[in-house]
């Protein structure tokens, strides 16, 4: 066993089993007892409380003590309640409500876990659905059970959406059992070793079943030897985990007794990783996480007391490292320099799949300039600005964009400046002179604060996005945790003591021909011809194709002066042959009805008269590079070369591993549509052992899931009743049943996921997370299930009492039924499964449509002001002095109608009788133009702040009137703060709210329609436009500061300017930059972002005249007291000019102040009346 002493250097759970032991990773009696109620004070914590009534320890569900629930200091998106269960314990079910009889509730939500307290993990469900939706009011409880279940210590719960009327207040209780579970910790040098009885029988069926963490990217986790040369290896590389396999049939390894495969990514994050291995017979399933991969081995296994060696301990160490993520490109970190040192000095690690970023940017101070350090085509660039010499340039390091952690050391002392990557030394700057260099005091990390907030850091490539961690600034580390709570720098978009960034899961099946190799030589009549040997079967590579969703090579193909097609008849020269044993004459990039290559795809080739760079036969090297992506003709398994014979002319290739990625038989399902509609498939072997797992989800109360017949023998799976879940079967001993009765409904139409084994010792289900029921086998009884009928899925052989619903994801002894396919050909039942919104629609944000796909589902932001999975990050900007955006809506109405944009909705001849708009805005500018809307009739739509602070909304829907003026004057909206505004118009009714708080209900005098609309401003207005005096001399100055999720009904003009995903009519002129200004809606207006300032930028600001002479002469006094009191006296004759307007505009209105307020919310939930098709551009998929 000397080989295991690379073994992986943290903890390993290991359990073993075989001769049909189960393995049962916990425990296996009732798991859903309630872990929160009984705990102490001491068990909550959060990140703030409101009051000393409102602490961590009141959020026990359904108790009434202190305010009735915590509830934080602010509410925003960094606030989380924390529990700690005392011990290891799973986790099977969450709950939550609102703080009692409030308004406080939280209506989405995030759920980490942790072993240590330290280093928390997001929970995900399904690999992809990871928000929890939340409460409808404040003492409903929303119950979720957690399929997978958790193993941890301590929860920790992240409001991401609340009540936007209240405040954040949650509730909280938790249920499942203890956690038990031996553990080794490893330190690098050490082994355990078991050693097998070896006079034991080959068992039918072997498990191996494991858990490990660690923080080491590299390392095995096991090697177990047979008595006949068969071995399995299981190691950890670069954060992957290889399962190498040798059937030990061969003498030597060929590719028939060889298989190697690659599961996971990034599984060096210091949290437990599942591995499971199970062999029935030559099926042997590889699962790691829940991703799974199925091959069929060569030849028979024999699996090899306790033993170990070296520093071995039976309990589990907790390093504790604190990662921050940077969710986004707008995320950055600013911390202090707080070394006091007469020099720039940091180091940090950081992970990231991405190739460009910002690392550090960093002022110069006494040496004017600036040092930037940050990722280019995932090599490390550090630029020394100084302003009038030529940037000075340092490159390190290669292929830093891996996932993998890399670590930087950046130090500038009198006058030398150098880089360190991953503990190798770059080539030092030039010398920076004579001076001694400080930084300015602030260093900002993956990213820059927009310009409002005065900072000077200049990020050319984009923010960072990935995780840093083990930060340190003059030799100091940085406390993260006081970061968090407030008392150390400023960040914004970061998620704290978590690093959250994934992978795509691929596997790797690798082949002889990975090196480059040259061929010379050759011609039509003498060709070349290599061959690819992979290390699984064919059969294997083919399983794992069709599996997949996605599968890819990159063929790389060098030439000079070898052609791929003779260019006189169009004979091909070269070719490759694919699994199907054709030729195959497309190269990568292209796909098979196209011919060409990556450059005639992009019309870039070097010479425009062909489809491919080798074909223009220069007497130079090129290449044609690119992916093979057409999983029917992949693997390429050999290669043909025929034009190398000239003088001077060569030619060589590198073909890449086969890649494969996604599972398609998770989503693989069919819709069955009556009580008589059935799947038939050949008859289920399971005569000593089956394993039958599926989900399903209907509204119907009872229904056959699955039957298979025999003589007298049978096995049936099937909903009994709402509440049931019974799987009977026959052997020969008598009909047994075994069932699972569930608390709630399972025809609710949600996915439920079932589980049967039975072998020769007993018969067990599994519905969800419930108690796992089992029934022994007979000690004398008959062990064989001899079946002889076809398989009916869905529906019985006597064509009755058939499941309505859906089933997908059907696995028998580990091989998925194809579904999908076989529902293409039978009537009433449909490939797919509709309905996945109904489960998962409510994760779709403001706005974002739900979309049903055959294989899940997706948000569609279209018509929202959001982007991102599900519609929720916002798209804000910073608007710079005279800056604006234009959306037109027609340049000319007439031609409109012609139009295929979302503006051409719009139509001139229409009369728009409502819309809905929304924005949030910060600035401390005024006057200031923060929306304008008009029409080809001179009627308009402005939204201003007026000279004093007050927001004004101005509607002038008849030419030859007055407009309509509301006016909010309770503070000045000028303040710096986050604003929130809706407006919403039906017809002469206008319903307004201000920062979720302020309403009022207004009837308009000028109409109730407006007509032909021509355009939306944001900020400063071009043209001449016939407004009010108010409305021009703001627009006039336009808008300096942050405007975020504008949105006018359908229209997003924000995000088709910053994110356009097709031609639409809009103009930015002036400086408008994508901004972090805002974060999640429904937060307190004084609180929405979290950014703490290092110095205040409240109150107005004019940045053309700075502050100079404060000693003014006597007259310069006198006649300003002049203009004092003659500004006085004209503003007492505008307010009462004011008043006098203000009463007869709303003389009409006054009367009905007083409706109840749930008729103008009404309005609000009602259906708007210009809709429009969907764009295929905006789709997100993440299925």
């Amino acid at each position: 066993m000397g080989s295991v002493t690379g073994a992986v250097l943290k903890t390993l759970l290991l359990l073993s089993t075989h001769n049909w032991n189960r393995v049962e990773a916990g425990n296996s009696y009732d798991c859903d007892d309630p872990l929160v109620s009984a705990l102490p004070q001491a068990s909550f914590s959060s990140s703030s409380e409101l009051s000393s009534s409102h602490g961590p320890g009141f959020a026990r569900l359904n108790r009434r003590d202190g305010a009735g629930g915590w509830s934080p200091l602010v509410s925003n998106k960094y606030q989380w309640l924390q529990i700690d269960l005392g011990e290891r314990m799973e986790v099977t079910a969450v709950a939550t409500q609102g703080g009692y009889g409030s308004s406080n509730w939280v209506t989405s939500y995030l759920l980490m876990f942790s072993d240590s307290g330290w280093n928390w993990k997001q929970y995900r469900q399904e690999d992809s659905i990871w928000g929890f939706s939340g409460n409808a009011n404040a003492d409903s409880v929303v119950y979720y059970r957690l399929q997978p279940s958790i193993k941890a210590r301590f929860l920790r719960f992240l409001p991401l959406e609340w009540n936007p009327k209240g405040r954040i207040g949650m509730r909280i209780e938790v249920f499942g059992c203890a956690y038990r579970s031996e553990v080794v910790d490893l330190d690098g040098k050490s082994s355990l070793l078991y050693r097998f009885d070896q006079k034991s029988l080959s068992p039918i069926k072997d498990i191996i079943s494991l858990k490990f963490k660690t923080m080491q990217s590299d390392g095995i986790l096991l090697h177990r030897e047979g008595p006949n040369g068969d071995h399995i290896t299981l190691q950890l590389r670069r954060g992957r985990l290889f399962l190498l396999i040798n059937s030990g049939e061969a003498k030597l390894p060929t590719t028939s007794t060889l298989v190697n495969l690659t599961l996971g990514s990034l599984l060096d994050d210091q949290h437990w990783h599942s591995v499971l291995i199970q062999r029935l017979g030559k099926q042997v399933n590889f699962t790691v996480d829940e991703h799974r991969h199925h091959f069929h081995a060569q030849g028979e296994f024999n699996f090899v007391n306790l033993d170990y060696e070296g520093n071995v301990s039976f309990s589990c160490s907790q390093p504790q490292s604190m990662p921050v993520t940077f969710l986004s490109s707008r995320s950055y970190l600013a911390l202090p320099d707080f070394s006091g040192e007469e020099e720039v000095s940091a180091t940090f690690q950081f992970r990231t799949w991405n190739k460009a970023g910002l690392l550090l940017f960093s002022e110069l101070q006494l040496v004017s300039g600036s040092i930037l350090l940050f990722l280019s085509d995932g090599k490390l660039k550090l630029n020394l600005y100084q302003p009038g010499k030529l940037p000075s340039d340092i490159t390190a390091g290669v292929g830093l964009n891996d996932g993998q952690w890399h670590s930087v050391s950046l130090s500038a002392k009198k006058n030398h400046l150098s880089v360190a990557v991953d503990g190798q030394l770059a080539s030092a700057a030039p010398p920076l002179g004579p001076e001694q260099i400080y930084s300015d005091g602030t260093y900002y990390f993956g990213g820059c604060p927009d310009k409002s907030f005065g900072s000077k850091c200049k990020s050319p490539l984009g923010g960072f996005q990935g995780c840093m961690r083990l930060i340190s600034i003059g030799g100091r580390v940085v406390d993260l945790i006081s970061v968090q709570q407030g008392s150390l720098g400023n960040f914004s978009d970061l998620q704290i003591d978590s690093c959250g960034i994934s992978d795509t899961t691929w596997t790797i099946i690798q082949h002889n021909g990975s090196d480059l190799t040259r061929v010379r030589n050759t011609n039509p009549e003498n060709p070349y011809a290599g061959f690819f040997e992979y290390v699984a079967s064919m059969e294997q590579l083919q399983a794992t194709i069709n599996r997949a969703e996605h599968c890819e090579q990159e063929f790389t193909y060098y030439c000079k002066k070898s052609r791929l097609v003779n260019k006189q008849d169009g004979t091909p020269l070269s070719w490759w042959v694919g699994r199907t044993n054709e030729t195959q004459t497309y190269w990568g990039g292209s796909s098979p009805d196209l011919q060409k290559c990556t450059c005639g795809l992009e019309g870039n080739c070097i010479d425009s008269q062909y489809y491919c760079n080798c074909d223009a036969d220069r007497n130079e090297w090129t290449n044609d590079t690119g992916l093979l992506s057409y999983k029917e003709h992949l693997p390429v398994t050999k290669i043909v070369i025929t034009d190398t014979g000239r003088l001077h002319s060569e030619a060589a290739y590198k073909l890449g591993p086969l890649l494969c990625r996604g599972d398609r038989s998770f989503w693989n399902s069919a819709s069955f549509d009556t009580e008589a509609s059935y799947l038939h498939f050949p008859t289920f072997h399971g005569e000593l052992s089956a394993d039958v797992s599926f989900f399903f989800k209907t509204t119907a109360s009872s229904g056959v899931f699955l039957e298979n017949l025999g003589i007298t023998d049978f096995i049936r799976i099937e909903l009994r009743s709402p509440t049931v879940v019974t799987f009977s079967f026959d052997v020969g001993n008598g009909p047994f049943e075994i069932s699972v009765q569930s608390p709630t409904h399972f025809n609710d139409n949600q996915w439920h996921h079932v589980r049967i084994e039975r072998n020769m010792k007993e018969a067990s289900l599994q519905v969800d997370q419930l108690t796992r029921k089992t029934q022994p086998a007979p000690a004398d009884g008959h062990v064989l299930l001899q079946l002889n009928s076809q398989l009916f899925v869905g529906g019985t052989a006597t064509r009755q009492r058939g499941f309505l619903g859906c089933i997908r994801s059907l696995q028998l002894n580990g091989m998925t039924l194809d579904l999908e396919e076989r529902a293409q050909v039978t009537p009433e039942v449909q490939p797919g499964c509709r309905g996945h919104c109904s489960s998962y629609g409510k994760l779709c944000r403001n706005g974002g449509k739900c979309r049903e796909r055959p294989i899940g589902f997706f948000c569609d932001c279209t018509f929202s002001a959001y982007t991102g999975p599900f519609c929720s990050n916002e798209i804000s900007a910073y608007f710079g002095s005279g800056s604006s955006v234009i959306y037109n809506f027609q340049e000319n109405y007439l031609l409109s109608k012609n139009s295929s944009s979302h503006a051409a909705s719009f139509h001139g001849d229409m009369k728009l009788s409502r819309e809905m708009i929304k924005f949030s805005f910060r600035t401390t500018r005024t006057p200031s133009l923060l929306l304008f809307v008009s029409s080809f009739y001179k009627e308009y739509l402005s939204v201003i702040i007026a000279k004093n602070g007050s927001l004004q909304i101005r509607y002038k829907l008849n030419r030859y009137q007055e407009p309509d003026v509301v006016n909010f004057d309770v503070k000045n909206m000028a303040d710096g703060q986050l604003h929130h505004v809706v407006i919403h118009r039906e017809e002469g009714v206008v319903f307004i709210e201000i920062d979720n708080n302020t309403r009022r209900q207004v009837h308009l005098s000028s109409g109730t329609e407006f007509s032909a609309v021509k355009s939306l401003v944001l900020g400063r207005i071009l043209e001449h436009s016939d407004v009010d005096q108010e409305t021009a001399l703001a627009g006039a100055q336009g808008f300096t500061g942050c405007l975020s999720a504008v949105q006018l009904s359908h229209v997003a003009p924000l995000k088709a300017a910053l994110h356009p995903s097709h031609p639409d009519p809009v103009t930015v002129t002036g400086h408008v930059t994508e901004s972090s200004c805002v974060a999640q809606p429904g937060t307190d207006a004084t609180s929405r972002e979290r950014t703490h300032l290092f110095a205040d930028h409240s109150g107005t600001i004019d940045d053309k005249e700075p502050l100079a002479n404060a000693i003014k002469s006597d007259s310069a006094v006198i006649g300003g007291l002049i203009a004092v009191v003659i500004f006085i006296l004209l503003c007492i004759t505008a307010i009462a000019v004011r008043i006098y307007q203000q009463k007869r505009l709303y003389k009409r209105s006054e009367a009905k102040r007083s409706e109840n307020v749930d008729s103008a919310e009404a309005v609000l939930k009602s259906e708007l009346n210009i809709q429009k098709a969907v764009s295929e551009n905006q789709k997100e998929y993440f299925f």
